[in-house]
This record gives structure tokens, C-alpha cells and sequence, in this order.
């Protein structure tokens, strides 16, 4: 899912190159974890340093990928990688206006048992078409990340291809596709794909006629019947007015079918744009919908929860939760942009998921943008402020201004102990936190080389 970008962000230190190997695998398995892209059966981490102008000490420029890799342990911060259009095998060349890496997904695409690398470049330059954009798969091997291939996209797609990216098994075949959004529309690539470039069928997702412009995806598993299904996040117009809307697709055997739609923000006047993950908060088998708006009430920003029933996202129930909302921690401010960033993953082992929630435009005792994690804890019921924690900047050592702790998240169990670990980026940097009983903790937190945005979720 994508994760935007403020100007408080800092640019970061540039990392190292190491080496990148063409393999070829033996696997005929598709790979256990979407993330596990040397097949070891380990989860591993990438995030991205996707700004535009950022170069790197090795030479690349215009956007780069780090990917840590999982150990015995859970990551081993000294095995990393990092990946960029100067890389070798993998195609283009970096430019400095590129922003390679300012979207993210994974999955075995080509099924080999190996996860890939799916990277979007919505800035980059093809041939005569300014900001065209591009996604390049960089393919999973035994020895990492190692080469790679350019999508194809439809001629109507032209106009920062690659702004957002999800994946998933949409029509149950046992190949993954891939969904991508450029020229303000959804693209549905069907599985499977190859290393020269070939893919299953290419159709366009949307609303015909209807005002509807595309700008993110979120995929997940919503109404039990084991298909992936999508969220296409936009805007849509009534009258004169602009509401940022969620579209649900429902994931068949023949691909996506058009399903119910919710409004996130009414009266939406331009900004950051909603957001969503999806996870079964209330344990009924049903995948829920989390619709984040960082842009309400001026910025103050909310999260709608829209609950999964068999037949998909509910009619009938939703929550919304603010920082308002009794339980949680603070009060709303315009501009701190609660909800900017969303992950979901049973942090704390109960089978329920949870939901974190970046603030990272908060500003505590005085100290401007310094951000915060809010985690809500599923549980019987859904979520609720009652079952919320704060997570303050201050738990990577010095508090500080400018910190936008909390801007991408990404929950994933990394070290297999059936607790989700919580990575959370700032601008000088990132942290692990460990998952345990009563959720992320600080204890035993790890710091994340050269972090900037954003991770693949």
C-alpha cells in the first residue's frame, strides 16, 4: 500500500549495493511467505527511499530499496540488501526526479518459491512520456533479489503507472496477480508471470461513467471464501462536490466483480488521500476493512472500520475511531494527520488482529511533528478505544521535533513466534518493535538500517 510523502520527511544516508546474482531455482513451490524472498522460509523487510533528488553514496539516484532479511533470530540487520534502476539486471536507469520504491508489494509472481519484488516508479520518464511511470518485478532467487523485469502497461495507462501496487490471488487459480493503478485507473494483471515479461490477461477496474478517479489498493481476504479480494481506494464526484470513496471487488474465478462502496470522507477538499488495510479484527473468519482518513476535520483524521460479513463489507455496521474516541490517548489536532499510515497483524497472539495507526504529525509537549503509533488490539466485538495503546516517539531514545514517527508501518511476525513485530519509519530513521503478549514493545527493539518510506505491507 502506498505511503505519502510530507515535506517534514528528511532524506536519508544512502546504503551500500550488494552484489545482485542471477539463479536459477529449483523450487517448483509457490513460497510459503509473500516477503520471503531468498526461500529460506523467513520473512524479510523492504522499504524504500523513494523521494525525489535523493541519491545514494554508491552513485544511484532517484529512489532505491532496502530489503533486511530474515535470520534464526528474526532479522539480521547485518544481512541486507539494497536495489535501485542501476542495479545489475534490473532495467531503466535511476534519474533524479525518479521515485523508485514510492510504491510497494511482494509475492511469488513467476512460482518458483521465491517471493518477488514488485517496485513502482510513477516519476519515471519512458522514451517521450514525462512521468509515465513504471513497475518492475525484481525477481526472488536462493541468493536474494536479483534482477529483474518491467510491467507493460496499456497505452490508457500512461500517467504514473505505478502509484500504488497490491497482490493477490483474486481469482483462487493458485496464481498471484498483481493490481496496479496509473493514469488515475485500477489494472488487474493476471497471473502468472515470467522473466520475459509475459502475464495472464490485463483488464481495467472501473466505475464507467461515474466521476471515479483511482488512487490506492489494498488487498485482502473479506468474505471467507479463500480468493483475494481488493479495495480500490478514489475520489468521486457528486454535483460539485468531491467525497473520497472505498470500492470493494470481490475476487471470482473469472477475476474481480464490482461490489459495494462506502463514503470515508464527505466534503473532501484535497490532501493526503484515504488509506486501508484489511484484518479480521473481530475473529468471525471475515476480513475487515480499515478506511484511514488523514485528511478529516482538517487534518485531524479518522479510521472507519468496515466489518466483513460472508457476502462482504457489511451495510449495516461500521466504527469510526479518533483520537476522540474514549480510551485513546491524546486529543485531535488539525493537521496531525491520524490515520497517515495503517497496518494489521495479531501483535499479541490472541488470533485476533490488530490494528496500528501512524500520527505523525502529533505534536507532544511542545515539540512539533515528533508523531506516535496508536495500536488498537482486536478482540470480541471489533475494535475500540477501550483496547488501545500509545506509542510514543520517545521510545527510540531522545524525544525531538520533526521526528514523523509513525509515517509507514508495516506488522508482520518476522521472528515466527506467533506475535506481529511493528517496524515503524521516522525521519532519522526506524525501529522493530518486538510483538508480545500485550502487543508491541520496546524491549528488545531493534534498529532498522537506513529507513525511509515505504514498506511493503
Amino acid at each position: 500500500m502506498r505511503i505519502r510523502t510530507t515535506t517534514t520527511l528528511a532524506a536519508l544516508l544512502a546504503a551500500g549495493l550488494t552484489p545482485l546474482t542471477l539463479t536459477t531455482s529449483a523450487s517448483a513451490a509457490t513460497a510459503k511467505h509473500y516477503d520471503d524472498f531468498n526461500g529460506d522460509g523467513r520473512r524479510d523487510l523492504a522499504y524504500a527511499h523513494a523521494y525525489s533528488g535523493i541519491s545514494g553514496a554508491d552513485g544511484w539516484q532517484g529512489g532505491a530499496v532496502t530489503v533486511v532479511y530474515g535470520g534464526a533470530n528474526g532479522l539480521d540487520t547485518s544481512h541486507t540488501q539494497v536495489v535501485h534502476q542501476d542495479s545489475p539486471g534490473v532495467p531503466g536507469a535511476g534519474e533524479e526526479d525518479d521515485m523508485f520504491g514510492e510504491s510497494l508489494t511482494s509475492a511469488d509472481l513467476n512460482k518458483d518459491g521465491y517471493a518477488d519484488l514488485v517496485v513502482g516508479n510513477p516519476t519515471e520518464h519512458v522514451g517521450s512520456y514525462e512521468y509515465r511511470g513504471s513497475v518492475t518485478i525484481v525477481w526472488g532467487s536462493a541468493s536474494g533479489l536479483s534482477g529483474g523485469t518491467m510491467v507493460t502497461p496499456k497505452s490508457a495507462a500512461y500517467g504514473h503507472f505505478g502509484s500504488d501496487l497490491a497482490t493477490g490471488d483474486f481469482t483462487g487459480d493458485g496464481s498471484p496477480d498483481l493490481a496496479v493503478i496509473g493514469s488515475q485507473e485500477a489494472w488487474l494483471y493476471r497471473g502468472a508471470f515470467t522473466k520475459s515479461g509475459t502475464t495472464g490477461s490485463v483488464s481495467k477496474i472501473d466505475k464507467t461513467d461515474a466521476g471515479w478517479s483511482s488512487t490506492g489498493l489494498a488487498a485482502g481476504k473479506v468474505n471467507g471464501d479463500g480468493k483475494t479480494d481488493l479495495v480500490v481506494l478514489g475520489t468521486q464526484f457528486y454535483g460539485s462536490e468531491v467525497r473520497a470513496r472505498a470500492w470493494y471487488l470481490k475476487g471470482t474465478s473469472t477475476g474481480l466483480s464490482s461490489g459495494a462502496s462506502k463514503t470515508v470522507d464527505s466534503d473532501w477538499n484535497g490532501g493526503l488521500g484515504p488509506n486501508a488495510v484489511i484484518g479480521d479484527f473481530d475473529k468471525d473468519g471475515y476480513g475487515d476493512i480499515a478506511l484511514g482518513d488523514p485528511d478529516e476535520s482538517g487534518g485531524k483524521g479518522s479510521v472507519t472500520i468496515w466489518y466483513g460479513t460472508s457476502s462482504g463489507p457489511s451495510s449495516t455496521r461500521s466504527t469510526k475511531l479518533t483520537q476522540a474516541t474514549s480510551g485513546v490517548s491524546g486529543s485531535p489536532e488539525a493537521d496531525d494527520n491520524f490515520a497517515y499510515a495503517l497496518s494489521a497483524a495479531d501483535s499479541n497472539g490472541d488470533g485476533y488482529a490488530d490494528l496500528a495507526v501512524g500520527v505523525p504529525h502529533e505534536d507532544v509537549s511542545g515539540q512539533e511533528d515528533q508523531g506516535g503509533v496508536h495500536v488498537f488490539r482486536g478482540g470480541s466485538g471489533g475494535l475500540s478505544g477501550s483496547r488501545s495503546a500509545w506509542i510514543p516517539q520517545s521510545v527510540t531514545g531522545t524525544p525531538d521535533s520533526y521526528e514523523s514517527f509513525g509515517h509507514s508501518l508495516r506488522l508482520r511476525d518476522v521472528n515466527a513466534d506467533g506475535k506481529a513485530d511493528l517496524a515503524v519509519a521516522a525521519s532519522s530513521g526506524g525501529l522493530l518493535l518486538p510483538g508480545s503478549t500485550t502487543g508491541p514493545t520496546a524491549t528488545g527493539s531493534v534498529e532498522l538500517p537506513e529507513v525511509g518510506h515505504p514498506f511493503v505491507d
